[in-house]
C-alpha cells in the first residue's frame, strides 16, 4: 500500500511516517496543498491522509481537485478540527472517513485498512494524444499501433506528461514522479530525459511534441 500524508507539522509528519513505514506502508509526505496536488497527479495512492489546516488553504480542497482531474484514491481526513459540524462537513465534501487528533495508533491503522478496502470508482484508464496511446493498467505505450519500449525513467516522464496533456507539468512535479521526494537527483537529469524523449517522439511519427515552458516546466501537445 502507498499513502500520501498531507501534513504541515513536521514533527507529527515524521512520527506518522515512521509508524506507517514500520507497518510496511510506503509513504510520501506533502506539507502543503500545492505539493499535495502535484503528488496526486504524479503518483497513485491507495489512501490520502489529509490534514484540514494547511499553510496554503483548506485541505479538503484536495478532494475536489482530485475529482476534477479524474484521480482515483480514498481520503481519510485527520484533523484537530473535530466538532460534529466539521466532521459532517468533511464527509459531505467527499472524505471517506474522518479521524480527530489526537488519535491512537491502532485506530489510525484500522481506519486506513477499512478505507483501503472500499472499491474505487472506475475511471478512464487510457490516455490518447496524437498517435500515442497509453494504458495506465498495463503501463504500455503504443505509437501508431506499435508498442514502444522506453527506459523506466523516460516512461515515467512521458506518463506524467500525457496524463497532464494540454497543461503545464511543473519541473519539480516531474522530478518527484521520476525520482521520488527523497531521492538525490543530478542537475539537469529531468532535462536529459525530456531531450531523449523528444528525439524518440519526433522519429516515431508520434504526432505529439514536448514544449518547454521556460522557468516552469513542460507541456505535451499535439504537433501541427
Amino acid at each position: 500500500m502507498k499513502i500520501l500524508l498531507v501534513e504541515d507539522d513536521k514533527e507529527l509528519a515524521d512520527t506518522t511516517r515512521w509508524i506507517l513505514e514500520k507497518n510496511k506502508i510506503v509513504v510520501d509526505v506533502a506539507e502543503s496543498l500545492l505539493l499535495a496536488k502535484a503528488a496526486i497527479l504524479d503518483h497513485e495512492y491507495s489512501v490520502v491522509l489529509l490534514d484540514r489546516r494547511l499553510p496554503d488553504g483548506e485541505g479538503t480542497e484536495l478532494i475536489h481537485y482530485a475529482k476534477q482531474h479524474g484521480v482515483e484514491t480514498r481520503f481519510l481526513v485527520i484533523s484537530a478540527v473535530g466538532d460534529l459540524g466539521s466532521r459532517v462537513e468533511g464527509l459531505d465534501l467527499g472524505a471517506d472517513d474522518y479521524l480527530v487528533k489526537p488519535y491512537e495508533v491502532d485506530e489510525l491503522l484500522a481506519r486506513i485498512r477499512a478505507v483501503e478496502r472500499r472499491p474505487l470508482q472506475e475511471g478512464d484508464r487510457v490516455y490518447e494524444l496524437g498517435n500515442v496511446r497509453f494504458n495506465r493498467d498495463t503501463r504500455n505505450f503504443r505509437i501508431c499501433g506499435e508498442t514502444l519500449v522506453f527506459s523506466r525513467r523516460e516512461m515515467l516522464v512521458l506518463e506524467s506528461l500525457i496524463s497532464g496533456a494540454g497543461r503545464v507539468v511543473a519541473r519539480e512535479s516531474l522530478q518527484a514522479h521520476v525520482y521520488g521526494y527523497d531521492e538525490e537527483v543530478k542537475p539537469n537529469a529531468v532535462e536529459a530525459h525530456v531531450s531523449r524523449l523528444r528525439k524518440t517522439l519526433a522519429t516515431q511519427n508520434s504526432g505529439v511534441k514536448i514544449h518547454t515552458i521556460r522557468g516552469v516546466g513542460y507541456m505535451l501537445k499535439e504537433s501541427n
